[in-house]
């Protein structure tokens, strides 16, 4: 199984260029730039904190809106390795998301498990087939994530 580049690769670099170009169209744009993902599936930021470095960053992924949840795939981060954003966010009690037209919410990150988790990858795969793709290729279990809303602030 090839390993996965490390994080301060060019790849890195270049997908975290690609990152914040897409948090800047995306905001300046109010999600309509940015705001959708080959084919039209729809992307939200995600604020979170690095475990390492203590440095804020700000992650655009595909998310499912499960109302009044959001879910999103823990899929890019190698073939064996979960991504850092998700470990990030993992780590962290709650966070921030914003979502296509401004609206920003505060949410306590979860993993679904059983029956849930099944019928969230469905839903998933739906609005972005290369997740089932990539499953098919990866020994690991690909986390769904569960983005509850709270009222609290983030914290850090």
């Amino acid at each position: 199984m090839p390993k996965p580049p490390a994080p301060t690769s060019p790849y890195w670099k270049f997908q975290r260029k690609l990152a914040h170009l897409n948090s800047y169209l995306f905001r300046r744009t109010g999600g309509r730039v940015g705001g959708s993902f080959l084919g039209g599936a729809p992307v939200l930021l995600l604020h979170h904190v690095g475990r390492r470095s203590g440095e804020a960053r700000i992650s655009p992924l595909i998310y499912v809106d499960d109302s009044p949840r959001l879910v999103v795939i823990a899929s890019k981060g190698g073939v064996d390795a979960h991504p850092a954003w998700f470990h990030n966010l993992m780590a962290m009690e709650t966070t921030e998301v914003e979502l296509p037209g401004g609206e920003r919410r505060h949410v306590r990150p979860r993993v679904a498990e059983g029956a849930e988790r099944a019928r969230l990858w469905e839903r998933a795969v739906t609005v972005y087939k290369p997740y089932a793709t990539y499953a098919s290729y990866t020994e690991r279990s690909i986390p769904v994530v569960v983005l509850e809303p709270t009222a609290a602030a983030p914290t850090t």
